[in-house]
């Protein structure tokens, strides 16, 4: 019978592992944020499996983004584009359906905060130099 460490861990891998899935859906789909779901992966996995977390830390594609938010609490240049291409997407759509003002209005809110957060991030250092 399993113990309760062990349980917790699969747990925490489980979180991990759909967080990651969350995460490289968001690389495809412009609309789904990628990453704040490798963040919480990281943070899954560093609970859960320390293989997992290290796989996924210095991972080629997947890892810059988690090391530049812990070093730097940075995001990059590339990632600010795509995130304000999505803000602009969901709210043309919402306007293209028809959402309902209201909606169109908490939306509006809503996603000018998150501009606001993602566009005073810093760059990464690497990343200064680039257009």
């Amino acid at each position: 019978m399993a113990t309760h460490h062990q349980i917790v861990r699969l747990l925490w891998m489980g979180g991990g592992f759909l967080s990651l899935a969350a995460g490289i859906v968001g690389i495809a789909l412009p609309l789904l944020p990628t990453t704040p779901f490798l963040l919480l992966a990281a943070f899954c996995f560093a609970r859960g499996s320390q293989r997992l977390h290290d796989w996924l830390v210095h991972h080629p594609r997947l890892g810059p983004p988690i090391h530049d938010w812990q070093k730097h609490g940075a995001i990059s240049r590339r990632a600010k584009q795509l995130a304000m291409l999505s803000i602009a997407a969901v709210l043309l759509v919402s306007y293209l359906f028809d959402a309902p003002t209201r909606i169109i209005i908490i939306q509006l809110i809503v996603l000018s905060a998150v501009s606001l957060f993602i566009l005073t991030r810093p760059t990464p250092p690497e990343d200064d130099g680039q257009s």
